[in-house]
């Protein structure tokens, strides 16, 4: 099962980055990549029963086969007569001339596929085929893989169909046999579940629908009990872990909250109080803070850092880019330093930290080896999903490298930050070893950013506001479209390629902006091809107000505060995710002045459910919930990009069954918390954890 795929017989070499593109590196994963849908061929009729429109299968005999080219189209037209015992029926299929080669006359074959009506009446179009006929004459009855009853139809990728992918998986379904179901078998029995072995079979080559939802069942069951299980290993190990007792000191709470500027909201102020509370225990705090983008996360993970400060711990505040971590180190600066907090900024191109500084901000650079905290006793993670174990269990190395006492070990608290909004039931699936705290309210001084989905028609009238608005001193973002490039086999070239075409987008884009429509405006580009210190020094002159417009790639970092800009012009806007549109929204709308996000689709741009969605929602959790319902969760969570697996996104849709595994999964800890007794479970678990990253 675990051998490479090029081990099988006759895989070409020139097919494995294509397999490899899919995740397809072993036996093991070909036959764990499970269909997406099924195409239903079971409607099997006679020849002289069929009507157009109606998709059928077929039993016939080859009579005439041969091609057609035809000058006018530059096509070559496959045409077949197939004859049953009731009649004959032509078949056609549009340029596969090799066809002829396959389809010989004489043979009986299986033909499943729509009747269309043409010119000269019925017709089989673009059939599915497969030989149902024995070397010694004899025709078989069997369903076979390709045609009649159910076909499984696979995620593809360019050099790889789904045909393909079905006669591998038959040829090698057999290996199946030698799994050992890691499910216990009372878990199995509770919940009606197939063997893997059996589900595996029917997943692939179903007889019916039932079998099909049954063994999608399984598998989905297993992989949200792994997630399950692993959440609660989780919390249960680290709940024994000890950690400093910061103390929830409610007079330096009242002396941080007097000395802001402004008020906290009451989602701060109950966030706030939750992490304090957290941190006041002798275990390891493990919260997730979720909050929209300017709903005043920093200034709650202050407060914490403050708490810690004042118990005479250090505190180490983690952002995923240069330009983040000195936006950070500005704002708590700012907030800190009345208070008498010494932080320092520690990134790539600048270490201003010093050994008296008790907040120290940084990149990954706050994890090299030469560093160490001597009292760690709060971690912050801003946007934590870009930071894997290996960062965080190195800082926590760090801080032991720096303790005199070996005996003394303490492990920090820690707080992840997310303006990414994901659902709450979807959250505590996913993070349920993290608590949740959201703040699910902006400040008053907040004001709803207008947003407006423009029709190429009505683009002029955006230019002459645009106008306007500068005239009044405010700034504009204009991000360009993403582009999309045929998928390449070297990774490398394809991400070139890809930079190359954004760079071509946004110059086009400030051609355009700077030569024909705004030739008076000071305007600046910004794209993936520039060095980090040319992009640095582009932003910092956009902050500062030496340009009025920024021309982007989907680089603008997520966080960047200009609190002038005014205006979002998203050009290409189908071609975003929500979650990224919401993301390039928050970057406007940071000051006090009424902001605007416009959304230009291209040309013959369809204004689709997602752009309304984004017009509508006024809120990142609200968006969430839309954006959930209109991809489902697979596409949701990116399963391809984080590796989480299909069957666990497709599992994340199902509340009851959610609500059934955890319990199932409480069940199966309650008597064998280590899994002791389940070793092949056990690795399933330790695999998920190397596949989810779960911080």
């Amino acid at each position: 099962m675990d051998s490479p795929v090029d081990s099988i017989p006759k895989i070409s070499k020139k097919i494995l980055p294509a397999l490899k593109r899919l995740g397809i590196k072993t036996i093991r994963d070909l036959l764990f990549h499970f269909p997406q849908r099924y195409d239903d061929f079971s409607n099997e009729k006679q020849i002289a029963e069929v009507t157009a429109g109606e998709v059928v299968t077929i039993k016939g005999v080859i009579d005439k086969i041969h091609n057609i080219r035809t000058f006018r189209k530059r096509m070559v037209i496959t045409e077949a007569t197939i004859s049953d015992e009731s009649g004959s029926i032509k078949a056609l299929w549009f340029n596969q001339s090799f066809l002829i080669k396959n389809l010989r006359q004489g043979l009986a074959f299986n033909f499943s596929g729509k009747i269309s009506l043409g010119k000269r009446g019925i017709y089989l179009q673009n059939p599915a085929y497969e030989k149902i006929q024995s070397p010694n004459g004899e025709i078989q009855n069997s369903q076979g893989i390709h045609t009649g009853g159910l076909v499984a139809v696979y995620p593809e990728t360019r050099g790889i169909t789904s045909k393909w992918l079905r006669f591998l998986v038959n040829n090698l379904i057999g290996l199946s046999r030698t799994l050992v179901d890691p499910l216990p078998k009372e878990t199995r029995d509770r919940h009606k579940l197939p063997e893997t072995k059996d589900a595996l079979l029917k997943i692939h080559f179903p007889k019916n629908r039932e079998e099909a939802r049954d063994s999608e069942h399984r598998f989905q069951f297993e992989e949200l009990l792994l997630n399950q299980l692993l959440v609660l290993q989780n919390r249960v190990n680290l709940g024994t872990c000890r950690a400093p007792e910061i103390p929830a000191d409610v007079n330096f709470l009242k002396k941080f909250v007097q000395s802001l500027p402004f008020p906290l909201t009451d989602a701060q102020r109950r966030s706030l109080w939750e992490i304090a509370k957290d941190m006041e225990k002798g275990r390891p705090m493990n919260r997730l803070l979720e909050g929209d983008v300017g709903s005043g996360k920093t200034v709650v993970a202050a407060a914490a850092a403050y708490l810690a400060v004042k118990a005479g711990f250090g505190v180490a505040f983690m952002a995923p880019t240069e330009i983040l971590a000195r936006q950070h180190y500005e704002t708590l600066n700012k907030i800190l330093d009345p208070l008498g907090v010494a932080t320092g900024l520690m990134v790539g191109s600048e270490k201003n930290a010093s050994a008296y500084d008790s907040v120290v901000v940084g990149t990954h650079a706050l994890i090299q080896k030469d560093i160490y905290f001597e009292k760690l006793g709060l971690v912050v993670v801003d946007e934590q999903h870009r930071f894997g174990v290996e960062q965080r269990a190195a800082l926590l190395k760090n801080q032991e490298s720096g303790r005199k006492n070996k005996n003394e070990a303490l492990v920090p608290h820690f707080l992840s930050m997310s303006a990414t909004p994901i659902p709450r039931t979807l959250a505590l699936t996913i993070y349920g070893d993290l608590d949740l705290s959201i703040i699910d309210e902006m400040p008053k001084s907040r004001k709803h950013i207008i947003t407006k989905v423009v029709e190429s028609s009505r683009r002029h009238e955006i230019y002459l506001f645009i106008r306007e608005e500068v005239k009044h001193g405010r700034q504009v973002f204009v991000i360009c479209p993403r582009i999309d490039l045929p998928e390449n086999d070297d990774f490398k070239i394809s991400q070139q390629k890809m930079l190359q075409a954004d760079l071509k987008a946004v110059k086009e884009e400030y051609k355009k902006l700077s030569e024909n429509i705004f030739p008076d405006l000071r305007i600046a580009m910004l794209h993936g091809k520039m060095k980090a210190k040319e992009k640095d020094e582009t932003m910092k002159k956009f902050k500062k107000h030496q340009f009025d417009i920024l021309v982007s790639t989907s680089v603008v970092e997520v966080g960047v505060d200009v609190s002038n800009a005014t205006i979002m012009v998203i050009e290409g806007a189908e071609r975003f995710g929500l979650a990224q549109l919401h993301q390039f929204r928050g970057r406007v709308g940071r000051g006090s002045e009424q902001s605007y996000c416009f959304l230009f689709p291209t040309e013959d741009g369809i204004i689709s459910r997602r752009l309304k969605a984004l017009e509508e929602a006024k809120s990142g959790f609200e968006l969430a919930e839309k954006d959930l319902e209109i991809r489902g969760p697979g596409d949701f969570l990116g399963t391809r990009q984080s590796g989480i697996p299909g069957a666990l996104a497709q599992a994340l849709a199902n509340p009851v069954l959610v609500r059934d595994v955890r319990k199932e999964a409480a069940e199966i800890l309650s008597k064998d918390p280590w899994l002791v007794r389940a070793p092949v479970l056990k690795q399933k678990v330790a695999d998920m954890k190397k596949v989810l990253h779960p911080e």
